[in-house]
């Protein structure tokens, strides 16, 4: 007998056969992924919805810029334009309607004429004044 042979024959009982082990990585690698799609998704969504709200038109902005910028010196005109950009604010508040009428009593004055050549009085500017402070987008 070749005792090479006799080597080959010794049975070894301290090693075990192939153990299959899970490997979940795939699922987390793929939860991760469809995770930051949706995190991407609504950031993308998120700065549609800003530069979109902050690019609209306002209109009680743009009539509060217009009273404030009103020439006082062209009376007539100024009336009108009181009248007209004012209209927006009346219904914020029961007082703003109040301030809004008296301001229109006040301006009755210089309107509807041909040639309004006479400056507000102190009292038409107070009521003018008045509504202006009053007045917030």
């Amino acid at each position: 007998m070749n005792p090479q042979n006799k080597a080959v024959d010794i049975p070894l009982h301290d090693i075990k056969g192939l153990v299959e082990v899970p490997d979940y990585s795939l699922y987390y690698f793929i939860a991760i992924v469809v995770i930051g799609l949706f995190l991407v998704a609504g950031l993308l969504y998120l700065v549609y919805r800003y530069m979109k709200h902050k690019n609209r038109f306002n209109v009680r902005k743009e009539h509060l810029q217009l009273i404030r910028n009103i020439d006082m010196n062209d009376t007539k005109q100024a009336a009108y334009d009181l009248t007209r950009y004012g209209l927006t604010f009346r219904d914020d508040s029961p007082r703003h309607q109040k301030h809004y009428e008296l301001m229109l009593h006040a301006l009755d004055a210089f309107k509807y004429k041909k040639n309004v050549d006479d400056a507000f009085d102190s009292e038409t500017l107070r009521h003018i004044h008045n509504y202006e402070e009053m007045l917030d987008v």
